[in-house]
């Protein structure tokens, strides 16, 4: 709206399917115009909005209105909307359309699946002078508290649905997931209880990790995170102090950085780096499928991970394969490595008779 108040311009909102002007775009851009104070500027009627140097907003569907975007001349945007269910063949028919010099295509979607034409487009290899980027509802600073809470409901009851309607990821197989045996809960921790620390390193993309968990009666809690993206060395042991203990109770941290676990031993923790070996990864995630995991609701990193984390599955034939995806994983990562030695010592289900769920565990569980 503030592009073409500032200057003439052709705009077309389309979206794959449009049986009337109901169905567009078109009401929310006049809730825009009026938020924005812009009523005496725009003027809309039944078909399109019109503002008072020209520029104009122009509604289509790109299936049940193919001959008309054909015919469309001097378009300088084009944005389509709910971009996902767009069929391959309407974007051949678009694209050659939009061809004034300066003009661009804005696609915005929520992803379905990986086979989409449109992430097929963008995301298995980012065409030349696209811009693409991820927008969560973290990074919409006017986010309601209405939907906040249904995000939380969603994040605490149904994983899937949190996955691909919160956090933009695919719909997939919910066999695809790793970790079904957990839940968000708070927990007494018992007096007799120790805690386990993990670490694990990253800086401009991969976030620092430290996190604080407690083992008993073949239930695993994790109750405390500290977790930052672009945290520089000096400042880690600022992070781990976030959590409390961690300057008392030995940290096990990925051994891959040996000098940052110096500067921590230098700065006065108890932390030494993962022996990981052969198949340490698989090892360590079924142990994890081995017990019941509670997560405190303000492990926030945690849950998301949880929720995501999957096997990988064949493009072709969407078959689970069995192999690990290694992203999303870091604070997993970071509770591997605290129970390493742990899990060595802990009997496998099948090896043991009986296991006690203690008494707080009784009630339903989210099934993850």
């Amino acid at each position: 709206m503030l592009i073409g108040a500032q200057k003439p311009t052709r705009i077309l909102c389309a979206r794959e399917i449009q049986k009337s002007i109901a169905d567009s775009v078109k009401r929310l851009l006049e809730d825009k115009i009026k938020a924005l104070g812009l009523d005496g500027f725009y003027s809309s009627t039944l078909t399109d909005i019109k503002g008072k140097n020209g520029t104009e907003f122009i509604f289509a569907g790109l299936r049940t209105n193919p001959e008309s975007i054909k015919s469309l001349e001097g378009i300088d945007i084009a944005w389509v909307e709910e971009a996902a269910t767009v069929s391959q063949s309407s974007l051949d028919i678009l694209i050659p359309t939009i061809r004034k010099e300066g003009s661009e295509l804005w696609f915005s979607w929520n992803p379905r699946f990986k086979s989409d034409p449109i992430d097929v487009m963008f995301r298995e290899k980012e065409p030349p002078g696209a811009l693409v980027k991820r927008v969560l509802w973290s990074d919409n600073r006017w986010f309601p508290a209405v939907l906040k809470q249904e995000l939380e409901w969603d994040r605490e009851r149904d994983p899937d649905k949190y996955a691909h309607i919160w956090l933009g990821e695919y719909q997939r197989n919910s066999e695809a997931r790793v970790f079904r045996n957990w839940r968000i809960d708070r927990l007494d921790v018992p007096s007799d209880a120790r805690p386990y620390f993990g670490a694990d390193w990253g800086f401009a993309i991969d976030p620092t990790v430290l996190v604080r968990a407690y083992l008993w009666d073949r239930t695993l809690y994790i109750d405390a995170e500290a977790h930052k993206i672009g945290c520089e060395i000096d400042r880690t042991p600022q992070l781990f102090d976030q959590i409390s203990g961690s300057r008392e109770w030995p940290i096990t941290a990925d051994s891959s950085r040996p000098e940052t676990i110096s500067f921590m031993r230098r700065a006065g923790f108890n932390i030494h780096g993962a022996e990981k070996g052969p198949n340490s990864v698989k090892d360590g995630v079924e142990f994890l499928k081995s017990v019941d995991i509670v997560v405190h609701p303000k492990c926030t990193h945690l849950i998301d991970e949880l929720t995501l984390y999957s096997w990988k599955t064949d493009k072709l034939t969407n078959e689970i394969l069995p192999v690990l995806e290694d992203k999303k994983n870091h604070v997993i990562d970071a509770l591997r490595y605290a129970l390493e030695a742990t899990r060595k010592a802990v009997p496998k289900l099948d090896e043991v008779e009986h296991y006690a769920v203690p008494p707080q565990h009784s009630g339903g569980w989210l099934g993850v």
